[in-house]
């Protein structure tokens, strides 16, 4: 997530900079084989290229909208698993006690039961973002050629590259004990097993006559909401914007700054001599803005995907790791995760 109110300059340049180069290259072709060539026989009307460029740009506003919606799910989900966190936390204290045992349980063995069940919550938030962060086929990490190669370097200099690479391990091995975290590499979804373990022990902890019923079935409430949290975040990353919404967009934009400066060129002729050569800064700032556009909405609709715009997952199991190590009384606490760069992950 970038922090700061506005894009500064280097930013801007350094995100969409590149654009500007091939932009001005195809402005100046056109214009030179409009001046130097029999092209300039070739006019271009106006009034349909504009009818083109407004319904691209109504085109690329919808999928820009969807691809908001996407981002903000995204972060309404970790909204949600923040707030499920810390009533599992606050009622795990509550709710678990001896006051229903036969035989008596020191605090000392309260405090453990209750400590490893919190110290799994923490884990589990790590590790989901851990399974959110793998990659999928549509996402730009993922791509071919040369958008692969962008999407590697944006992620490593805007993205998870700015921060630790072994944060998962490092909570993982922490909050788990050695056993729990050697099994994580044998499930196919580390979560979804963790949430299942948590459930077993509330299981084994009614046998032991440590929580009630009641308690019991409320505490598995917040575990099942656990798991509506985790199914709508997995829905988000493993089912993508629908392609023809995203690919045909691209392709609409390409077309029309394909055609953009031949309409451009015909018009800027008519002020005279130099007039064409006035239609390249016009071209490269309309090409530029339309492509801006699409890449805006590109950018958004994969909120998990490690990039600069994305949800800022490890700053929010850093603040549900705080908030729960505080409500077991432990008072050496991680501090808050700060941003990198202007981007907080």
């Amino acid at each position: 997530m970038y922090i700061q109110k506005n894009y500064s300059l280097k930013s801007l340049i350094a995100l969409t900079g590149g654009h500007l180069v091939w932009l001005t290259a195809w402005s100046l072709l056109v214009a030179a084989l409009h001046e130097f060539t029999p092209l300039r026989h070739f006019n271009l009307p106006w009034l349909p290229l504009s009818l083109i460029g407004t319904a691209v740009a109504f085109y690329v506003g919808f999928k820009n909208n969807q691809a908001y919606d996407r981002l903000w799910e995204g972060r309404k989900i970790w909204g949600s698993i923040i707030n499920s966190s810390r009533a599992w936390g606050s009622m795990v204290k509550a709710y678990i006690s001896g006051q229903f045992a036969a035989e008596g349980v020191s605090a000392s063995e309260l405090y453990e039961i209750k400590r490893a069940l919190i110290y799994r919550q923490i884990a589990w938030v790590y590790t989901l973002r851990h399974q959110l962060l793998i990659s999928t086929p549509w996402e730009h990490v993922s791509l071919r050629g040369h958008f692969g190669v962008v999407g590697q370097q944006r992620r490593k200099h805007f993205g998870i590259g700015l921060y630790p690479t072994n944060i998962t391990e490092q909570h993982l091995s922490k909050y788990l004990t050695p056993a729990e975290y050697a099994s994580q590499a044998t499930f196919k979804n580390a979560a979804t097993q963790m949430i299942d373990i948590q459930a077993q022990e509330l299981s084994h902890l009614r046998s032991l006559d440590l929580v009630n019923d009641f308690r019991q079935v409320e505490l598995q409430k917040i575990l099942n909401d656990l798991y509506d949290h985790q199914g709508r975040a997995e829905r988000l990353k493993k089912f993508p914007l629908p392609r023809q919404y995203g690919s045909m967009s691209f392709i609409f934009v390409s077309i029309f700054i394909f055609m953009l400066p031949f309409g451009m060129v015909s018009e800027f002729s008519k002020l005279g001599d130099w007039g064409l050569w006035l239609s390249v800064p016009f071209c490269v700032m309309v090409g530029w803005v339309f492509v801006v556009m699409e890449m805006v909405g590109d950018y958004s609709e994969n909120p998990f995907e490690g990039l600069a715009n994305d949800v800022p997952m490890f700053a929010l199991c850093r603040t549900i790791e705080i908030d729960l190590l505080q409500q077991l009384g432990e008072t050496e606490l991680p501090s808050p995760v700060e941003p990198v760069n202007n981007v907080l992950m």
